[in-house]
């Protein structure tokens, strides 16, 4: 069956590229809104501020930091001996979870539901491959590490939200003087965003470069980062001007505004950490593809990048923010719960955080279900009274929904294109 892949190659490629489009256009809908979504739902920066942010940042993540491998299978999800002798399903499998996983962030975001693009990709993956071909094939304890993770994430980057900004309003909001704390602390914040940030740039980001860190010197390059960027928090906030004797509502309005700097900050690095990682979702399957079609039926465990997929996953997911993403954020941003700078700093911290535990321990996780878990633990913190339950109820039932509908589409696909190809 060969034969198949050497006559119709060209073709499967292209296809397999017109999917991997619209996979990232999908990533770039609805996760990248994650990233961006609380510094505009708390009126740190505008949706238009956002775009341009996260296109630059988004951008650079995936194209410099993607990597020049990638791995052909996700997550280890499916085992590529049954597939050694009929190489062509896993061509038509991987075409067929690019465009059932695709289709799905794009009726997802239309409908302005964070799901969770990992989890897109991998239930249409098990999907093809377990009814396709056969349900040995895929490795269900990863399956069920991935629905472990729906509970987990949230409830770890809600717990870290909730007792950042529990610290915040004790520290500086509820005191007599705000102004005078905000000096005080807020360049400790500055310090610990700097320490995490700088974690998820080198733990997610740089290793796609070719930079290889041990734990020690992760850590070790982190606290110097982040203790460079308290001492300049610090110098920064002795510098702004502001009046002891305003009210207090004018100086709560002043503290705000440094932590509406500090969330740009967090913002543009998990932008960064995203693109680096998440474009992998949609370039994995197209490496896949174009790896079996070019070597004539080989099944590799890793694949050597060609020139042109990762500006197409990078372009994508530009694309994808650009046209559709102001939905999820408006989800994310406002309709949860109300956020104003200093709450959304704690939700992106708390976010950030969960992904250095996640990447450290070897937890599944998704971007979408730390920040949603963190946005909510942040709400929390105000009381039940302050969430939108509605809101929350429809996020949960598609996050439950995620897995299935990716499998069934792809399902239906993977039977379809070996019909036209066979």
């Amino acid at each position: 069956m060969v034969d198949v892949l050497i006559t119709n190659g060209p073709w499967l490629i292209a296809i397999a590229a017109a999917f991997g489009f619209l996979m990232a256009w999908g990533i770039g809908a609805n996760d990248v809104a994650n990233a961006m979504g609380t510094s505009v739902g708390s009126n740190a920066i505008t949706i238009k501020q956002a775009i341009i942010i996260a296109m630059i940042f988004e951008f650079a993540g995936a194209y410099l930091a993607g990597g020049e491998v990638t791995s052909t299978i996700r997550k280890g999800i499916i085992d590529s001996a049954y597939f050694v002798d009929s190489p062509e399903l896993l061509v038509y499998g991987m075409i067929s979870a690019l465009l059932a996983a695709g289709i799905w962030l794009v009726a997802a975001s239309a409908l302005g539901w964070p799901v969770s693009t990992t989890h897109s990709i991998v239930g249409a993956i098990v999907g093809f491959a377990a009814v396709g071909v056969s349900a040995d094939s895929v490795a269900w304890s990863k399956v069920l590490g991935i629905v472990g993770s729906w509970v987990v994430t949230p409830a770890i980057s809600g717990f870290i939200a909730f007792t950042i900004f529990q610290s915040v309003q004790k520290l500086i909001f509820n005191t007599d003087n705000p102004l005078e704390n905000a000096k005080r602390y807020v360049p400790f914040y500055m310090a610990l965003a700097g320490f995490v940030m700088s974690l998820v740039t080198i733990k997610k980001g740089l290793k796609h470069v070719g930079l290889h860190f041990t734990n020690v010197e992760a850590y070790s390059l982190a606290l110097v980062v982040a203790v460079l960027v308290g001492i300049g928090g610090m110098i920064a906030i002795k510098r702004l001007k502001m009046s002891k004797s305003a009210d207090q509502q004018t100086q709560f309005g002043n503290v705000e505004k440094v932590f509406a700097v500090l969330m740009v900050v967090t913002a543009c690095c998990m932008a960064f950490a995203h693109g680096s990682n998440d474009v992998a979702n949609a370039i994995g399957p197209l490496a896949a593809v174009v790896s079996v079609v070019n070597s004539g039926g080989e099944i590799a465990s890793k694949a050597e990048l060609v020139w042109w997929i990762l500006p197409l996953g990078a372009f994508g997911i530009v694309m994808g923010l650009a046209i559709f993403g102001k939905r999820v954020m408006q989800t994310i941003g406002k309709n949860i719960t109300h956020l104003t700078p200093s709450r959304g700093f704690a939700a992106e911290l708390a976010a950030a955080s969960t992904v250095v535990i996640a990447s450290g321990t070897g937890l599944p996780i998704s971007t979408t279900q730390t920040l949603v878990g963190a946005v909510l633990g942040v709400g929390m913190a105000r009381g039940i009274a302050a969430i939108n339950i509605g809101v929350v109820r429809n996020i949960v039932v598609s996050w439950v929904v995620t897995l299935p509908a990716g499998a069934g589409l792809s399902i239906i696909f993977f039977f379809m294109i070996k019909g036209i190809f066979s």
